[in-house]
């Protein structure tokens, strides 16, 4: 008996007819997939997949496409487990995102390659179920929203997220859901701190609409080695302004000369206990150690995290921690190197995080292709980046920002723009002069580079609550 229903089982798969065997399994009736290029380099490229149910709830789904071209190959997935078998690829959901709620969504995507045309694939099929938009197969356009379907998730960032963590290479929220948090960097606070008072807390959270912001305190250069007290508690009011506003905060301890983050260890342990000592009950609070190795080897940056985290972890057990890499925190790019080292000798340590930084004029498709990689096997946080290029200066490139922003949209990859502040460079996001006012908001006040980051950011996070 065994033997035929295995048979039995095995025919029903062929024929796409699992609902014999798992009801709850089968996607009932209809179902619909967003494919989308993100990136796409020589000989390589970057797909997201949007996947929505449009039958009945599933305990447990499976995707299934053709690759159209014999030339294009899987390389790497995330969000899902990827195989390809001949020209046939399938994505299976995992234990945080395998059950797809009536009307429910999960975004995967993966990176491949190809030797000939790379044409996207024209057949999707989910449990079985061709994926045609509609319900019960018809191609026709998706059914009008039910009105009584909740909107987008009011609050706070915070408040709808709580304590975040680290689930596989994601942040996740207190419901064990991805998401994506988006904000911008404070400049130095030693130069520019009367750019973060109350009116411009206000317009970050209210009318940017923004999740965080970054508190960039650097070590060196007028920094913290010249009034540790007086800068920890600047560091600690800025988080206690965003606190207040729902935002979440990142402390950055920004290291950038001399580039060994070694050279600092005994201060970032001294600032790092004080502050997560002080700041341990809050849900708002994410450390950053080391803002941009450079000249140094990752084995040096690991053995840095692998001695601060612990004084963190002392007082702040819960809180992510993010770790710079390699090459002004390019994943050892910059430095003609790549991911591969992190990926090989990771840093032992739980709820951690890596940082990348990128300046969209300079550091274009082989960057996007490293974090690309990077993301399907490490968690990723993009805490720093410009619009234009490395120096902080010359024109904004609109082109190469929005395929970044893209990018780290559809891989849910946090990030923080580079600057909330008015210094004269062309990577501010306000005129000079605007911190002596009280408008953050206007398009009289921002420059080119303000402008596009704020109508990015302040579009709806949708934050997932179940």
């Amino acid at each position: 008996m065994k033997r035929l229903l295995a048979l039995l089982a095995t025919c029903a798969t062929v024929l796409g007819l699992t609902a014999l065997f798992s009801p709850q399994a089968v996607a009932a009736a209809g179902c619909k997939v967003d494919y989308t290029f993100a990136s796409q380099w020589q000989g390589g490229f970057q797909a997201g997949v949007k996947i929505t149910n449009l039958g009945g709830p599933v305990s447990a789904w499976t995707l299934a496409f053709t690759m159209p071209d014999a030339g294009q190959k899987l390389v790497q997935g995330w969000n899902a487990t990827w195989t390809q078998s001949g020209s046939t690829v399938t994505a299976a959901g995992l234990d945080w995102n395998r059950a797809l709620a009536t009307g429910a969504s999960v975004d995967v995507g993966f990176t491949g390659s190809f030797t000939g045309a790379n044409p996207k694939p024209a057949a999707f099929a989910l449990n079985g179920v061709a994926c045609t938009g509609s319900i019960g197969g018809d191609p026709t356009p998706d059914p009008t929203p039910d009105p009584t379907t909740p909107g987008p998730t009011t609050g706070t960032p915070v408040g709808i997220n709580g304590q975040v963590h680290v689930c596989g290479v994601n942040l996740c929220n207190q419901y064990n859901r991805p998401i994506q948090l988006r904000g911008m960097s404070t400049h130095g606070i030693q130069w520019f701190s009367a750019c973060y008072n109350d009116a411009s807390m206000d317009a970050l959270a209210q009318d940017w609409k923004a999740d965080l912001l970054r508190v960039a305190m650097y070590v060196q250069e007028e920094g913290y080695e010249t009034d540790p007290a007086g800068f920890t508690s600047r560091v600690n009011s800025i988080v206690d302004m965003a606190e207040a506003r729902g935002l979440y905060a990142m402390i950055d301890f920004h290291t950038l000369t001399p580039g060994d983050p070694n050279y600092n260890l005994a201060r970032a342990k001294t600032f790092f206990a004080s502050v997560a000592a002080r700041n341990a009950d809050k849900k708002n609070v994410i450390y950053e150690i080391a803002n941009e190795p450079n000249g140094v080897s990752w084995a040096a940056i690991k053995s840095y995290a692998e001695q601060v985290i612990p004084v963190i972890r002392a007082a702040d057990p819960d809180a992510v921690v993010v770790v710079g890499t390699r090459g002004w925190s390019s994943l050892g790019v910059s430095d003609g190197s790549s991911e591969s080292e992190i990926v090989n000798s990771p840093v032992n340590a739980a709820n951690i995080m890596y940082a990348f930084h990128f300046y969209a004029a300079s550091h274009k498709d082989n960057y996007r292709a490293a974090l690309s990689r990077a993301a399907a096997r490490l968690p990723m946080f993009v805490t720093e980046f410009g619009t234009v290029s490395a120096t902080g200066g010359g024109a904004l490139d609109r082109t190469s920002t929005t395929a970044w922003l893209d990018l780290l949209d559809q891989l849910k990859i946090g990030y923080a723009n580079w600057t909330y502040s008015d210094a004269p460079e062309s990577s501010a996001a306000f005129q000079p002069g605007t911190c002596d006012g009280t408008d953050y908001s206007s398009s009289g006040v921002l420059t080119e580079s303000g402008t596009l980051l704020k109508s990015r950011i302040s579009t709806s996070d949708n934050f997932p609550t179940s």
